[in-house]
């Protein structure tokens, strides 16, 4: 047997960058933005406050526990709204998924 050496094509550090970002890094980086708008309007929302955040998240807890049960309910109430949706659109790409992963 002879030592075979094969050419392979170098990889370049940018097919591991993507890889490690989980795509193209301005499409990424398009994402994330996107999703930070989004992130950032259901928390200004619910009261959320970028420039103190801490007193933000202080206050909502103390809304919370004013609420007591109402806020369970409250709570249960937008999860069974949003799981109307968001269920069977995850059960279809499931369903639908090609099996090769």
């Amino acid at each position: 047997m002879s030592n075979d050496v094969r050419d392979y094509p170098a990889r370049s550090s940018q097919d591991g960058l993507s890889r490690f970002l989980g795509g193209s890094p301005l499409s990424v980086a398009f994402r994330l933005i996107l999703l930070s708008i989004l992130v950032g309007v259901v928390l200004s929302a619910i009261g959320f406050d970028p420039l103190n955040i801490l007193n933000s998240i202080r206050l909502l807890i103390r809304r919370l526990y004013e609420l007591g049960f109402d806020a369970i309910n409250w709570l249960w109430r937008y999860f069974l709204l949003g799981a109307v949706i968001v269920i069977p659109i995850w059960l279809l790409s499931r369903l639908f998924a090609p099996r090769g992963r």
